[in-house]
């Protein structure tokens, strides 16, 4: 018969289990790779508690030489096998979980995580860093997928960071700002303004070829004219213009990308309105002796240019569309003060126009399969959910229209 052993209380101890000379205990087991792992605490009785987690881990299969695991060393695990991404996406990522994760919830044990360390983590980021919920919405894809790298490695047994943003939502009512489409009030009076204003008429191009074609502002800055058949009257999109930002990469400039999906790549048809730009912008170019001087990653002879031949950035884009906005509400007042404040134009940035576009489109009853195609939306929902958005804010209207009509003919 074997002796079992006993502690200095006379208890019997479990296999790997051992009382130390300094005091306490410490459990001891092997892994699969043959090497030997401790644990230690004061009493016996907690011990057991941490001994049967790891019995149960080894039992369901999963790793337990990664106890010190921090979540920063699933990250770096994450960067170096993560795969597909576009670079300034990858960038931006890396930026977000270094910026806002690393020195924070980054220092904590994977495995002794818990739901309520992200939902403390993600209100911490709203409370005290004042980010809005895209933001953490962008935060919370990197912590979730650095965690489902964990589970799917065999150091985790689930994804503590599940439903994360849902449940931040819900409790807290955050919701992202739906986008408002112009309407076609604004809509005409914003194009009008451009196109006839000494000042802006310069501008005119971009935006009525945004507005006509619903290209993403990267999509439009990275236009050349050898993407544009005007015989067939066909915008190809194949690629679309990036600039990287110091904080977010290892250099500052321009780059090209190739589309994140395939629904990206995409012949958006030329209508009336965008061919004219298109035609307005050659002639600008030409009048005022300006080329596109840039080559970026091979592409040149890019459409839309600032006074220096150079592409134009995403920035100075949205700050040339708040002073439109303001001169153009200024010219409109000044030409009738008693105009209805709800046709003047609100804050709204380039992406809006991409969404006016889409918005005229469902307003015209087209297709919603061709919709998506359209616009290079990869996901059908996507679609849907600005139809169904649209649909609705219709359907409010012209229930108001009848209720006018039944007042009337009362």
């Amino acid at each position: 018969m074997v002796k079992r052993r006993k502690d200095s209380k006379n208890r019997v101890l479990k296999l790997g289990e051992s009382e130390r000379k300094t005091g306490g205990y410490q459990y001891r087991w092997e892994t699969g790779d043959g090497k030997r792992h401790y644990i230690y605490d004061q009493t016996l009785r907690t011990l057991r508690t941490k001994e049967k987690k790891i019995v149960h881990d080894i039992d369901d299969g999963i790793r337990t030489n990664n106890l010190n695991l921090t979540l920063n060393d699933l990250y770096n695990i994450w960067i170096n096998v993560k795969k597909g991404l576009k670079s300034n996406t990858f960038n931006n990522y890396r930026y977000m979980y270094e910026h806002f994760v690393q020195k924070s919830i980054g220092l904590y044990k994977v495995r002794s995580l818990h739901r309520t360390d992200i939902r403390r983590f993600y209100n911490n980021l709203v409370d005290n860093d004042g980010l809005q919920i895209n933001t953490v919405g962008t935060i919370h894809l990197v912590v979730h997928q650095v965690l489902q790298l964990g589970v799917e490695d065999d150091i985790l047994r689930k994804n503590v960071s599940d439903d994360g943003l849902k449940e931040l939502k819900k409790v807290r009512g955050l919701h992202g700002t739906k986008r408002k489409a112009l309407t076609i009030a604004q809509q005409k009076l914003f194009l009008d303004f451009i196109k006839n204003d000494p000042k802006y008429k310069h501008w005119y191009p971009t935006f009525a070829v945004m507005l006509g074609s619903g290209l993403r502002v990267g999509e439009l800055t990275g236009l050349r004219w050898q993407d544009v058949d005007l015989k067939n009257n066909m915008i190809n999109v194949t690629h679309t213009l990036v600039f990287y930002d110091r904080s977010k990469a290892s250099y500052t400039g321009f780059g090209i990308n190739t589309p994140k999906t395939k629904a990206g790549y995409r012949s958006v048809p030329i209508i009336k309105t965008v061919r004219e730009a298109l035609i307005n912008q050659k002639q600008y170019l030409e009048s005022n002796n300006l080329k596109s001087v840039d080559n970026i990653d091979g592409f040149q002879n890019f459409i839309f240019v600032n006074r220096f031949g150079h592409v134009q950035h995403q920035g100075t884009l949205n700050k040339a569309l708040k002073r439109i906005i303001r001169d153009a509400n200024f010219d409109a007042l000044n030409r009738s003060p008693t105009i209805n404040e709800e046709t003047l134009l609100p804050d709204f940035s380039c992406h809006t126009l991409r969404h006016t576009f889409t918005t005229r489109l469902i307003e015209s009853g087209m297709n919603v399969k061709v919709i998506q195609e359209a616009l290079g939306h990869s996901d059908i929902q996507t679609t849907l959910n600005i139809y169904a958005d649209v649909t609705k804010e219709l359907k409010k209207q012209q229930f108001a229209h009848f209720d006018d009509f039944i007042a009337e003919n009362d």
